[in-house]
């Protein structure tokens, strides 16, 4: 049987995958490079009208490596014509059992050739054929991503197959190259890992760490809020572990000189146990090169520096970070309106208002952390000890008591 026909009867088709919840889907803003000009209202990168999130659509997904996610039909099936003839260029694809639920793939150890925490000077050359393809696990603008196995130690991962030529379209291969460059680099148990990479000549595969739980954004859909009462106790703390967690890795990001600078629920994710795992590197910068006017980014979860058009630095993530806070809290972001002019207009003057259900301390700290001045947020070391965290978490930072050991990442990892 031809390569072609035998990767089609493999092929595997996820589950139809919907929204969790109601309310409409984030729209990511497009990297536009800004002037400071004195303007007073920011010019809209979209239509004003129109909603800020879109609800997600249900899509299917076929294990076919072979072709990039615009030339494959989202209402059936990618199916392989019978005329069609085998192309040697094409690499075989063996699919994987998925793993049993008694076995949690996030519990196991990487194996040191494919973590490359080794000190062999040597590292592995990775293709296609050392991997076994499971079922899809996500799907994005330019590839997808799938539940993978490595075939020697049948260790479970996540692959993400980007296609060169939606990339080079787009004009994000930079994006890409700051994304495999710092994220190689990082190494924190609130950071999801990048374990190596690859490619051929019409696609780049990303070999990472797997997330059985998948984004966060899915578990903050099944709750539209939270009350601060005792009936909610046990949600709380969980929102208050994430928010400990995510402070915590962005202060070890922070002091190796990366800024991630896209922080919203749809890019963190949560392993087997729970425990949050920041990913999508792709909007990062390194630190000595970062005083920048790109606007990039969540419109939701821009800081008045960026849409303005002003210089910014690492405390764009501060600013961030008291957005989700706030969106943990509320069930929706602090800024978000039905026109993207209103918005803009709102996070400028950092016009909100809290509902009567939030305590007086999580509103004291999301205050402290939505400053128009960058220089007046809570620096993320005293995040990590405000009384309402320290109130209501259960679990220690795991950096601030090692920043003896830290090393800068590469300044050569994001000079663009």
């Amino acid at each position: 049987m031809d390569p072609v026909r035998r990767l089609n009867n493999n092929a595997l088709t996820g589950p139809t995958m919907q929204a969790a919840g109601v309310g409409p889907r984030r729209v990511p803003v497009a990297p536009t490079r800004v002037a400071a000009a004195a303007l007073p209202v920011p010019r809209p990168l979209v239509p004003a009208n129109g909603p800020q999130r879109v609800q997600k659509q249900k899509y299917e997904i076929k294990a076919d490596l072979r072709k990039p996610p615009s030339h494959q039909p989202s209402s059936q099936a990618v199916v392989a014509k019978e005329n069609v003839k085998s192309k040697p260029a094409v690499s075989e694809i063996h699919v994987a059992q998925v793993p049993s639920k008694s076995s949690d793939p996030s519990s196991q150890n990487a194996p040191d050739y494919i973590s490359e925490d080794n000190k062999s000077s040597e590292k592995k050359r990775w293709t296609l054929d050392n991997f076994d393809i499971g079922r899809p696990l996500g799907k994005g603008k330019f590839g997808n991503v799938y539940l993978a196995r490595e075939r020697q130690s049948k260790f479970i991962l996540a692959l993400k197959v980007l296609f060169k030529c939606q990339i080079e379209k787009a004009g994000v291969e930079h994006q890409l190259r700051r994304e495999v460059e710092i994220q190689a680099h990082l190494r924190h148990p609130n950071i999801l890992r990048l374990y190596g990479y690859f490619h051929d000549a019409a696609r780049v595969y990303l070999i990472l760490e797997y997330a059985p739980k998948g984004e966060l954004y899915s578990e903050l859909q099944k709750c539209v809020r939270f009350d601060d009462q005792r009936s909610a106790t046990v949600r709380k703390r969980v929102w208050v572990q994430y928010i400990t967690e995510l402070s915590d890795a962005l202060l070890y990001c922070h002091s190796r000189g990366v800024i991630h600078r896209d922080i919203k629920p749809e890019n963190l994710l949560l392993d087997g146990t729970g425990q949050l795992k920041i990913a999508d590197f792709g909007w990062s910068v390194h630190a000595p090169s970062s005083r920048r006017t790109t606007l990039c980014g969540t419109l939701d979860y821009l800081p008045p520096e960026m849409i303005e058009g002003r210089m910014h630095d690492e405390k764009v993530d501060l600013w961030s970070l008291g957005v989700l806070c706030y969106e943990f809290l509320v069930g929706k972001p602090p800024f978000e309106t039905t026109t993207h002019d209103e918005t803009y207009r709102k996070i400028s003057k950092v016009e909100f208002t809290f509902p009567p259900f939030t305590s007086e301390g999580s509103r004291d700290l999301i205050s402290k952390l939505l400053k128009h001045n960058p220089k007046e947020r809570l620096p993320l070391n005293q995040v990590l000890v405000h009384p309402w965290i320290l109130a209501n978490s259960t679990k220690q930072p795991t950096f601030m008591h090692e920043k003896d050991s830290v090393q800068p990442v590469p300044e050569s990892s994001a000079k663009q």
